[in-house]
């Protein structure tokens, strides 16, 4: 967990965010949003907004009651305690790429992701010194029956790291399901509701609706107190309008809507303003992730969560690319860089993905991680004191001399982070000319083959696999 020492960069003035608020508000009460969900149609009835049909409008009234109940921050909790992490203020909070159906690495081509390529991310996540959060599709599992996908990925996350964990959100029984494994996890034979064990992402299915699955697992988070990130993935000029600022109006529309649903549930039930809206590369007609105007839809939607009281989620080191190449690197800087210094407090896709969400790479998982550390270092900002200034050091070398044998040289000569995988040591033979790639490939096979999983008591661990039993 970063804790961000550099002051939140804006990329909207303070009118444009309130033009976007009230505009908002007014397509809220006017146009209103589609919800596919039955339960979901009572519940907003019920709670006075007006409903007709499938179509659900929502007065100002009814949003900034909404507003004024959801958290600003909450506590994602662990296993191990000393990995929980606090979701929201001055923190970001950092996930592994989610959701890729392929994986590649320079060994093998881009092929169908399994559970064995599961398992060596959940791997490399839970030994990251970067990575908070792990679980969820971390990759999609695409040789495991889908009755028990779910609760098989949570398991394997269990198992082999102890850090917070994601869940299910494809509907409110796997939702529910995942809940009861994280409880069993945390030694409760009961579901944990009285604070977030998971976190879940729930997306609206733009323009301007939420689908049944969405919406029933949305419900059964709040229901539960298990966190959601409730976030719109809108490409401008083809599922949204085509302008930044038209999009982020639509976008707006949709996570107020699931916001508001979330505390019509259950009044603070914990909820994350979430992003992953881009532009449309209309030669390419595919979503432009490692584009500059992402960058700024990023610096937007953390403006519009801290407008709003709320955690933010975007970003992430993703990239266009479809190979660990430079591209791939200096588009996943920029977009981690951006994350982070515009102040996002969730950032999920941190390491690995390729191909703007559809490839997760071995390779580029340990060059992100890379990128994470050094960006962390960055944020941990200079330490300014009598010892650091050196002003006794400098007076004693002075002019013309060396610091090398200086006691104060050997004091603080660990304090510089060292690289993981970058090269600083220089040219003496075509020897050293091993690129990047080639070294992460490397470092990816070296811990998994040197990894140990965390302790997980045997009788906890009985429990997990004779309740997948039961669903299979």
């Amino acid at each position: 967990m970063i804790k961000r020492n550099t002051l939140a960069g804006d990329v909207l003035s303070d009118n444009d965010v309130k033009m976007i608020h009230q505009e908002s508000l007014q397509l809220l009460e006017e146009t209103g949003v589609e919800i596919m969900h039955e339960e979901a149609l009572d519940i907003f009835e019920d709670n006075g907004a007006k409903v007709e049909g499938k179509r659900v409008y929502l007065s100002a009234e009814l949003v900034e009651d909404a507003l004024d109940q959801a958290p600003t921050s909450f506590t994602l909790h662990a296993r191990n305690s000393d990995n929980d992490v606090v979701i929201g203020g001055g923190n970001s909070v950092l996930a592994p790429g989610y959701g890729s159906p392929y994986v590649t690495s320079i060994d093998e081509s881009r092929r169908d992701s399994t559970f064995e390529d599961y398992k060596n991310f959940t791997k490399l996540a839970s030994v990251s010194e970067n990575i908070d959060v792990l679980g969820g599709v971390l990759v999609e599992p695409t040789d495991l029956d889908d009755k028990i996908r779910h609760v098989k990925m949570l398991y394997a996350a269990a198992k082999y790291s102890d850090k917070c964990l994601m869940g299910s959100a494809l509907g409110a029984k796997k939702a529910r399901e995942s809940f009861k494994m994280a409880s069993i996890l945390f030694g409760e034979d009961e579901i944990i509701d009285d604070r977030p064990i998971t976190m879940s992402l729930i997306n609206t299915m733009s323009p301007l609706q939420y689908d049944n699955r969405m919406a029933d697992a949305l419900i059964e988070h709040a229901r539960y107190n298990q966190a959601a990130v409730i976030a719109s993935l809108i490409m401008a000029g083809s599922t949204g309008p085509m302008s930044i600022a038209g999009t982020l109006v639509l976008q707006n529309v949709e996570v107020l809507t699931g916001i508001v649903l979330a505390q019509m549930v259950n009044s603070g039930a914990p909820v994350v303003y979430g992003s992953a809206s881009t532009i449309m590369d209309m030669k390419a007609a595919s979503l432009a992730v490692g584009s500059p105007e992402y960058a700024k839809f990023i610096g937007a939607t953390s403006q519009l969560a801290r407008y709003y009281g709320l955690p933010s989620r975007a970003g992430g080191s993703i990239t266009d690319s479809i190979m660990v190449d430079t591209q791939a690197g200096y588009e996943a800087m920029m977009m981690f860089i951006s994350s982070i210094n515009h102040g996002i407090n969730f950032v999920l896709h941190s390491a690995g993905l390729l191909e703007n969400y559809m490839t997760m790479s071995y390779e580029k998982f340990i060059i992100d991680d890379e990128i994470l550390s050094m960006v962390t270092n960055y944020q941990a900002g200079i330490e300014v004191n009598e010892d650091t200034v050196a002003t006794k050091v400098i007076d004693d070398v002075g002019p013309s001399g060396h610091y090398l044998q200086e006691p104060h040289t050997l004091q603080h000569m660990e304090d510089f982070r060292e690289p993981e995988i970058s090269n600083r040591a220089g040219y003496t033979s075509d020897n050293d000319l091993i690129p990047t790639v080639e070294r992460a490939n490397e470092k990816w096979k070296a811990i998994l083959a040197d990894f140990e999983s965390p302790y997980l008591d045997s009788v906890i661990e009985q429990k997990l696999t004779d309740y997948i039993e039961e669903l299979k």
